[in-house]
């Protein structure tokens, strides 16, 4: 058994060696290739994008870690540790070299607020499994395609991958608790609420800047209120199943929410994704 599973660990180790590879390859190519390259250098975008860009490396982190978590054998209390260790080390690699990438890009710059996002995303997710070995607190991701990224579809993406990447204005991030977690009398067991952050009218990443093309647009946050699903609670017996579960966890369910929107109306959406 000891043998088999340090097997699998390394097995564990290569996959993850070779996706990281790949993985920044296929960044560079969807992100970097149509921006010139200079020397490693900082830049200060804490003020950008309403922080839309930080929460979405919050979000980034958290879900890297947990999914190479749960590609490791954590049989015992030694092995979830080493795992917890090894599935934070890749996440923390991974994403510090795409902030090195940044370092590297006139446009861009290695981001201080960014690289603080990352650790905070690691952390979030080692600290529950630690101290919980579960995830009380899950943080998901939705997206809807919007016509604001067809105004300026080199910043905010032209594909709609490119899009789902790129363009704040159609994503939105969810904090999603887990309501048995908190106490133990609430059924069902998956049932959660969770907690939407999003933004609208964001063409630039200065939010000094309001008119494109004589059309003046207020950039702003949205907040949510919605029910959602914790499908790692749902039992079941097929390993493959469960995964499945683990995956869809990443994504929050559409669902009935509650809008709230600076200088607005609270607004009931009867299904919101």
């Amino acid at each position: 058994d000891s043998l088999d599973y340090k097997i699998k660990n390394r097995r564990v180790g290569l996959y993850s060696a070779a996706v990281y590879g790949v993985g920044l390859v296929g960044l560079n190519a969807l992100w970097y290739n149509d921006y010139e390259r200079i020397g490693l250098h900082s830049f200060n975008d804490n003020q950008e994008w309403l922080q839309m860009d930080k929460v979405g490396h919050i979000y980034s982190t958290f879900t890297l870690s947990k999914l190479s978590y749960e590609l490791y054998s954590h049989k015992d209390e030694k092995s979830r540790n080493q795992a917890l260790l090894y599935s934070s080390i890749y996440s923390f690699a991974f994403l510090t070299t795409v902030e090195v990438f940044d370092g590297f890009s006139k446009e861009w710059g290695f981001s201080w607020g960014d690289f603080a996002a990352n650790t905070s995303g690691i952390s979030l997710f080692a600290a529950q499994e630690y101290f919980f070995k579960r995830q009380i607190v899950q943080l998901k991701y939705s997206f809807y395609p919007t016509d604001y990224a067809d105004l300026r579809p080199n910043v905010l993406g032209s594909s709609l991958l490119e899009k789902a990447f790129k363009d704040y204005n159609g994503q939105t991030y969810w904090v999603s608790v887990n309501l048995n977690a908190i106490h133990s009398t609430v059924k069902p067991r998956w049932l959660s609420i969770a907690f939407g952050l999003g933004a609208d009218q964001i063409i630039f990443a200065d939010q000094t800047k309001s008119s494109f093309n004589g059309t003046e647009y207020n950039a702003n946050r949205q907040y949510y209120l919605s029910l959602d699903v914790d499908w790692e609670q749902i039992e079941t017996k097929k390993k493959w199943l469960r995964w499945v579960f683990k995956v869809a966890n990443c994504i929050k369910i559409p669902a009935p929410s509650l809008e709230f929107q600076s200088g607005r109306n609270v607004q009931f959406k009867s299904l919101y994704f």
